[in-house]
């Protein structure tokens, strides 16, 4: 498994949000530096994206495309066209999970396990 994970769920509707394109990567010295990118299978996952990925502490970028989701989902009254979190690493050794909470006008997140 990723030392990085999340999943995305529809808090509206009640479901994993499927098809959710997500790209994971690393802030240094300013810079974006892609690490991984993928698509939130049927469980709202994406458990596997980053295997062979070394973690370092420092500052990591999680953007959620959430825009061809909504329109997926035919929903047209949508407010959050992306979602991008930012957090940082200071334990190398630890697994993070990193949920989305999303419905069409607002989200949440937290440091899940």
């Amino acid at each position: 498994m990723s030392a990085i994970t999340t999943h995305v769920l529809d808090t509206a509707l009640g479901r994993p949000a499927v098809g959710v394109p997500v790209t994971l990567g690393r802030i240094e010295a300013g810079q974006f530096e892609e690490l991984a990118r993928g698509v939130t299978n049927n469980d709202g996952r994406i458990a596997d994206w980053w295997k062979s990925g070394k973690l370092e502490s420092g500052l990591y970028q999680i953007r959620f495309e959430t825009k061809p989701y909504f329109e997926a989902i035919e929903c047209s009254t949508y407010f959050y066209p992306a979602v991008t979190i930012l957090f940082e690493v200071k334990d190398t050794d630890s697994h993070y999970h990193i949920p989305l909470l999303l419905s069409p006008f607002g989200y949440s997140t937290y440091r899940g396990s």
